[in-house]
Parts: C-alpha cells; sequence; structure tokens
C-alpha cells in the first residue's frame, strides 16, 4: 500500500487557536494540502484575514472561544454538520505569558491554566465524540518544550504544556481500541506574533537572543515548519503513531 506524504484530501478538520501563529500556518497547509478545514478562534478579525486568504480552498471559520465548553462543543458540532464527520481535530489555541512564579499572580495562572489546559481538554473531549461516532481520527495536541523540560520564566505557561503532553499520552491509550489516534507536538521557540511582541517587552530582547542560541541548529523556528509537523501526524501517513510528543525544536531537547 501506497500512502501519499501528506495527503488530507477531503479530510475534515478543526483547527483551534488559527487566527496567528501555529494555528495560522496549520489552517493555511491543512487547507492547501485538500482537507476541509474549521478554523477557530476568539480573534474574530483574524479568522476573517483568514478566510479572504484561502476561501478558494473551502476554508471556513466560527468564533470560539475554548475556555467555554458550550463553544467548543459548538465549533465541533459546526465541523461534522459541515463536512459530514470529523476526522481531524488540532488542538493549538494557547496563549504564551513570560514571568516567574513570582511575577505570576492567580488570575495568570487561572487564565493560562483556562486557555492553554481546560481548552485543550474540551477540544480533545468533544472531538473524541465525534470521531467515535465515525470510526476514528487524529488528534494532534500543541504542546511545547515546555511541556517536556523546565524553562527559566514560564512558571504558567510550562505547567499548562505539560498538561498538554499528559492529556496526549493518556487519550492516546483510552482511545487507541477506538480507532482515534492522540499526538503531540513540542515546538521550540516559534517567532510567532506572540513571540515576536516579546521585543518590545521587559526582559524580551534578551530572552530570545538566549533562546536561539540554545536551539542547536542556531535560530528559532517558523510556524510553518511546526504546522509540517503537525499535517503528517494528522495523515494517514502517521497511521501506526500514537501518544508521541514530537519536538520540533532545532534540537533543544536533545542537549
Amino acid at each position: 500500500m501506497t500512502i501519499p506524504l501528506v495527503d488530507l484530501t477531503g479530510k475534515s478538520c478543526l483547527v483551534t487557536g488559527a487566527a496567528s501563529g501555529i494555528g495560522r500556518a496549520t489552517a493555511t497547509l491543512l487547507a492547501r494540502l485538500g482537507a476541509r478545514v474549521l478554523a477557530t478562534d476568539v480573534n474574530a478579525a483574524g479568522l476573517a484575514a483568514l478566510h479572504r486568504e484561502l476561501a478558494q480552498t473551502g476554508l471556513s471559520t466560527a468564533t470560539a472561544d475554548v475556555t467555554d465548553p458550550e463553544d467548543v462543543r459548538r465549533a465541533v458540532a459546526t465541523a461534522v454538520q459541515r463536512h459530514g464527520r470529523l476526522d481531524v481535530a488540532v488542538a493549538n489555541a494557547g496563549v504564551l505569558p513570560l514571568s516567574d512564579v513570582l511575577e505570576t499572580t492567580p488570575e495568570d495562572w487561572d487564565h493560562v491554566m483556562a486557555v492553554d489546559g481546560k481548552g485543550m481538554f474540551l477540544t480533545c473531549k468533544y472531538a473524541i465524540e465525534a470521531m467515535r461516532r465515525t470510526g476514528g481520527g487524529a488528534i494532534v495536541c500543541v504542546s511545547s518544550i515546555s511541556g517536556l523540560a523546565g524553562q527559566a520564566r514560564q512558571a504558567a505557561y510550562g505547567p499548562a504544556k505539560f498538561v498538554a503532553s499528559g492529556l496526549t499520552v493518556h487519550l492516546a491509550v483510552e482511545w487507541a481500541a477506538q480507532g482515534i489516534r492522540v499526538n503531540a507536538v513540542a515546538p521550540g521557540t516559534i517567532t510567532t506574533e506572540r513571540v515576536r511582541a516579546l521585543a518590545d517587552e521587559p526582559g524580551g530582547p534578551e530572552y530570545l537572543t538566549e533562546m536561539a542560541a540554545a536551539h542547536p541548529l542556531g535560530r528559532l523556528g517558523a510556524p510553518e515548519e511546526v504546522a509540517r509537523a503537525i499535517a503528517f501526524l494528522a495523515s494517514d501517513a502517521a497511521s501506526f503513531i500514537t501518544g508521541a510528543v514530537l519536538p520540533v525544536d532545532g534540537g533543544y531537547l536533545a542537549r
């Protein structure tokens, strides 16, 4: 059997946090690989811009807040309604504060855990509900190197990404028999809009310089490089891969 690398033709895909960064790059790539993509985000203007760029591919959008169970349930239901089923869910939505434990307030902790932790749980939960009705599917969670190893000034973000990594391996075991694969990518520092904005924040320029030097390839990554890994894990080319947390980190974790 020959499986093209990477073919997503006709696959029904949901991508959260798709208005910018890794999510936008992923929604763009999946659509260009033939998938029928529903892109969601809280940023309606960003979604509108994405739709204008990719309307010819059939990509559609829906505003949704991943911290709200009804919003996530509605997004999954919309994908099923528009495309007949859900084959792929990319749980990407997240926030990235840069603070140590003394600077991080309880409110900061709650917000990061709500988006990066609870939001990923809800996306997986309702995606699995849909996928089990149609014989399976693939979920890709966006974790981080901070979800596999400790980093300074990641007091809330890092633990939230450990949730992403942990959720991935547990759900992979739990749902393998139902034909549902669950994997994750663990990006290094990626030049998303949020990361580029760090250059204007206290301590940000120093952090970016340090992080570039910490990646053995000697640079930060691009969103499109992470999107390619996500597309592979979402595709049938990865049919015997589940429970993996794949570093896309320029060698950071190999040091």
